[in-house]
């Protein structure tokens, strides 16, 4: 975390030193660290619930037949009012759900920029060689990127609220094969999540929950380019697209 968060300073150096020192507790399950990254997210403020996981066959651990996003949504319809940052209560969930997903509501604390995985990886070498100050990013195996921001926020006045066509919901996730902008009323997994699939397939951290949240305009043109020129690709493979400066 750099020098602030959310109005609070100093946290970078305390999130890294309680990082390097957390250990499970014994007996407690923690897959390959899964509740230390769960506890981090929540920590650096990303509001978590449970999710479903995934189940042989390509199936999802919910009762629903032909699930439609299998092991990717919440167990609660209640999910955006049971999201909590609170420690003890992730504790809870990650040990009496140990196979479970977890996923982050966003629009209260943070917005998601959900991007095709080449359009993503390069636009974040841009960023980064630019000095722009990029957040959280995590991966995922079904070939998403996720970069992490600050929320467009949510005004007491409803009308002030400006929203965006590229907004996405849970249930719009197909008209947004490019980008995808999660904000109020969406949530994405978060790491570490499992996919289903025959493969070991995974949801991770590029750049974890120690950096700050950034604006979400100051990405908004390095993600749009990168994602116009990968589509424009696939249409017309072989092309060479100059990049936007």
């Amino acid at each position: 975390m750099s020098g602030t968060f959310g109005g609070r300073s100093g946290r970078q150096g305390k999130l890294s030193q309680w990082l390097r020192g957390r250990r499970p507790k014994e007996g407690a399950a923690d897959d390959g660290g899964r509740e230390t990254l769960l506890l981090a997210a929540a920590g650096a403020g990303l509001p978590l619930a449970p999710a479903a996981h995934p189940a042989p066959g390509y199936r999802c651990s919910c009762d629903r037949v032909g699930c439609p996003t299998p092991a990717r949504h919440p167990v609660s319809f209640a999910w955006q009012t049971q999201s909590t940052t609170d420690r003890a209560q992730i504790e809870r969930w990650a040990r009496h759900q140990p196979q479970a997903n977890f996923i982050t509501a966003t629009g209260m604390v943070h917005d998601v920029l959900d991007v095709p995985l080449e359009a993503g990886r390069e636009a974040l070498q841009r960023l980064l060689g630019a000095g722009i100050e990029v957040g959280p990013v995590a991966e995922s195996d079904d070939g998403r990127m996720l970069f992490f921001t600050l929320t467009r926020g949510t005004p007491e006045d409803e009308d002030e609220w400006w929203p965006c066509e590229l907004d996405c919901h849970p249930e719009t996730m197909d008209e947004h094969p490019g980008l995808r902008w999660h904000c109020r009323g969406s949530y994405v997994l978060v790491p570490p999540a499992r996919l289903p699939g025959d493969d070991d397939q995974r949801v991770r951290w590029v750049r974890g929950p120690e950096h700050a949240l950034p604006d979400p305009l100051s990405l908004l043109e390095a993600l749009t380019d990168a994602c116009a020129r990968h589509g424009a690709e696939a249409d017309h493979p072989g092309a060479a697209w100059p990049l936007r400066h």
